[in-house]
């Protein structure tokens, strides 16, 4: 999964999972516990004593043993005394922490994970440092957390905590010991937190000259983040919370998953660091518009998996945000035939209608509510994308993030897969609540199919898929873990997950799942169900008649948080906006095209169950039906006495275009991911530049080898200089997108999609030394139905 598999700590036993939501881990220390907790336990076990906000966290070395957390809230006493108060008997030692508590609970006995098992009870608990010049600090630290836990507004406790923290961030700096480069030179600080999903850890962030660097005031999970900025790719701002404070970095091409996500505590200093490493980067891709990515899509330069990757990437959608993942539809309606038949409209689902307005009978209950609902009106109480959904699909493989989210326990055995059971029971608003997912009376099986049918039928379910569903990683669908997930009413284990009769097993399920987002049904279809999620549809009148309404908290700018002055009310808005699900940013104002052209091989019942290359660009026999069939023969036959001598992959998406220096040293290449690169033979990939947010359709080299000229969809024609690193020239001369470009005699020759070919006269010397070079139109000539045109100038 995107976000599990972004670093392997399976040896670790902690992590910030096992702390609440919003809470936040200050410091450890080496440490003993002197007390026993079962009766077969050692009377002194060594590990480690973690502070954290709202608790106190014992990890014992031994695996065996369970990890120990102690609410704050819940402890009636924290001190500091002699060993020797404890036990008379023996000589005076180090002082330890005395802590007297209500209930503990033991997480991970055995190293299993499992829910939190929750002892109640008075009971004293008693730690002892190995450093025990620190105890008394510790205790001071403790006590006064403990006071911000038992203050009786929750606004009073987040203020006083969040004091506390900027208090430790205030009293230190980034350790510049942590550079990779005694010469770097630092730029920006600034303090921030680190994102990952359902938590955040909190440091100094450290810009320099090379590199970008994370420091956690806790050290954890590593003392130093760092980040070439060579190595950057791609670099998003981000709304966290509704509010512009996020900046995710890329260093791979990977779509999903980041390299880092910071959420700063001003909008200014995120800007700030953004824009330091846009201008900095000279190897940084500009940001893609949507339409420029629009327009690959119509064209079937890229599948529909990739566009609503794009999509849901330039709408604020992170795997580091569960409350903003990526959303994608549900694009099939069968799930109960034995055969799956893409061929037949009917096997897929309306996707010009939001998932609550699919069945009438519900949607006509909905919208007799909604006429009778104060204003502000919503038609549906929950969202189509929330945390909760996200790992009610997910549990398998991040059970410890279900664990943190619903304060240690699982769903109900007969919901899993089915129905999210939040931890809260009202989430109250200004006028009206948003509503939980609870259905006790009704119990459903563990299956797609039945997913599928609640999320038709129930009254609070209107959820829609995750990007997992069409990858090609099943494992979400099986019980790998081992994980005692519970029984179901009937008495049966909850293992893998039901899949439909027409799957053989996850990964035929999710091939089929494929192949139908990148059917001709849903090609011809996937503008609508667009315009609703990220388009015109998403809000006002549009989204009126289009029964897509929910609660004005899952809009950007539906509350201004900052403005609220009581602050209890504030945390509760903050609370529902994270928990509840957010409705992605707009892209789109007016309707989206159909897809005109897509580049895919027609489905037929055999080949659409059984082909293994989901690309809709993927090269068929079609290709070459402008040869002889002895040609193709020939052309076949010769194919096995090419050897490869070498192969780089250096573009995301495919490559337009190549020119080559006379000595074979360095290739440069043009792709539709909007990027020219260069690459040496000896040394890599060497730079990566990027013009426009439109693609690159070819390349060529003058003859000085100084230059390389390439073409764009944006109807530029751009002159790159190799010495200076930079953009020489652009020549602006064409309607519509240029398709091709070539070089002879000084003379540029530029071929576009307004049906032209234009020659202009230029002096590849002046180009080449940097002086200022007017192209002057020779000829254009022009295609027109039925007949060609030479124009002359």
């Amino acid at each position: 999964m995107a976000f599990i598999a972004k670093k392997d700590r399976v040896k670790e036993r902690f992590s910030l999972l096992l702390l609440d939501l919003e809470e936040h881990y200050f410091e450890q220390h080496t440490a003993y516990n002197l007390t026993n907790i079962s009766p077969e336990a050692d009377r002194r076990t060594s590990g480690s004593l973690k502070i954290c906000s709202k608790s106190v966290i014992f990890e014992a070395d031994d695996a065996k043993e369970p990890i120990i957390k102690i609410p704050l809230k819940d402890c009636s006493g924290i001190s500091a005394l002699e060993e020797a108060v404890l036990n008379p008997f023996i000589q005076s030692k180090p002082p330890c922490i005395l802590i007297e508590t209500k209930q503990i609970y033991l997480i991970k006995e055995e190293n299993a994970v499992a829910p939190y098992k929750c002892e109640r009870g008075e009971r004293k608990v008693s730690f002892q440092l190995e450093t025990s010049r620190l105890t008394e600090d510790v205790v001071q630290m403790l006590l006064q957390l403990h006071r911000a836990s038992c203050l009786d507004k929750l606004g009073d406790q987040t203020a006083m905590i969040a004091a506390i923290l900027q208090s430790r961030l205030a009293r230190t700096c980034f350790d510049k010991n942590s550079f990779q480069d005694v010469t770097e030179r630092p730029r920006m600080e600034c303090v921030a937190e680190m994102v990952s999903p359902l938590v955040t850890n909190a440091g100094h962030v450290c810009i320099t000259d090379r590199s970008l660097y994370f420091q956690p005031l806790n050290g954890y999970p590593d003392s130093v983040v760092q980040i070439g900025l060579h190595s950057v790719r791609r670099i998003y701002k981000r709304r966290h919370g509704l509010r512009p404070l996020g900046l995710e970095v890329f260093c791979t091409e990977n779509d999903l998953r980041s390299d880092i996500y910071l959420k700063f505590y001003s909008t200014k200093e995120r800007d700030e660091l953004y824009y330091y490493i846009a201008t900095f980067l000279e190897n940084h891709i500009a940001e893609h518009t949507a339409e420029s990515y629009m327009l690959q899509w119509q064209r079937g330069h890229i599948s529909n998996y990739q566009y609503l990757l794009h999509l849901n990437n330039l709408a604020d959608r992170s795997v580091n945000d569960l409350s903003q993942y990526p959303v994608f539809p549900w694009v099939i309606s069968d799930y109960s035939s034995a055969q799956l038949d893409l061929l037949n409209p009917a096997s897929f689902r309306d996707l010009s209608k939001p998932i609550g307005a699919l069945n009438t009978e519900r949607l006509e209950r909905l919208l007799e509510r909604y006429r009778d609902m104060p204003e502000p009106r919503f038609m549906y109480g929950s969202h189509y994308s929330s945390p909760g959904y996200v790992l009610f699909y997910l549990v398998r493989v991040a059970p410890e993030h279900m664990l943190c989210l619903q304060n240690g326990r699982f769903d109900h055995a007969d919901r899993m897969f089915n129905r999210y059971l939040h931890t809260h029971t009202h989430t109250h608003t200004h006028t009206h609540y948003l509503e939980t997912f609870v259905c006790d009376d009704v119990h459903f099986e563990y299956s797609v199919g039945e997913t599928w049918k609640n999320c038709l039928e129930g009254g609070t379910d209107f959820k829609e898929l995750i990007p997992e569903f069409y990858s090609s990683d099943s494992s979400f669908l099986k019980n790998l873990l081992a994980l005692n997930l519970g029984r179901r009413q009937g008495g049966g284990r909850v293992e893998c997950v039901e899949l439909p009769p027409w799957a053989s097993d996850p990964d035929d399920f999710l091939q089929k799942m494929r192949l139908a987002l990148e059917s001709q049904f849903v090609s011809e279809h996937l503008h609508e169900w667009i315009d609703l999620i990220f388009g015109f549809k998403q809000k006002g009148s549009d989204a009126v008649a289009s029964h897509n309404v929910f609660h004005p908290l899952t809009y950007e700018g539906g509350v201004d948080c900052d403005s609220i002055e009581d602050p209890d009310q504030k945390i509760a808005m903050l609370t529902q906006i994270l928990e509840f699900g957010q409705t992605p940013r707009q892209l789109f104002i007016t309707p989206h095209p159909q897809r005109i052209s897509p580049r895919f091989n027609s489905l037929s019942a055999a080949a659409s169950l059984s082909s293994c290359d989901l690309s809709p660009v993927s090269p068929s026999m079609d290709s070459f039906e402008d040869l002889t069939e002895e040609s193709k023969k020939m052309a076949w036959s010769n194919m096995d006495k090419l050897e490869a001598q070498s192969c780089h992959k250096i573009h995301k998406e495919a490559v337009t275009g190549i020119a080559v220096t006379r000595s074979g040293d360095s290739i440069f290449s043009t792709s539709q991911d909007s990027t020219l690169k260069m690459f040496s033979k000896e040394n890599g990939l060497q730079r990566s530049v990027s013009f426009s947010n439109m693609a690159l359709s070819s390349c060529l080299m003058l003859p000085d080898e100084e230059i390389v000229v390439c073409s764009s969809w944006d109807n530029n024609v751009y002159f790159y200089s190799i010495a200076y690193g930079r953009r020489q020239e652009t020549l602006m001369g064409h309607d519509d997108a240029v398709s091709h470009i070539c070089w002879r005699d000084d003379r540029l020759y530029s071929a576009s999609w307004d049906s032209t070919v234009k020659i202009w006269k230029c002096v590849a010397a002046d180009v080449s030394k940097n002086r200022r070079t007017g192209f002057e139109p020779l000829a254009e000539f022009e295609h027109e139905a039925g007949e060609t045109q030479w124009v002359l100038h």
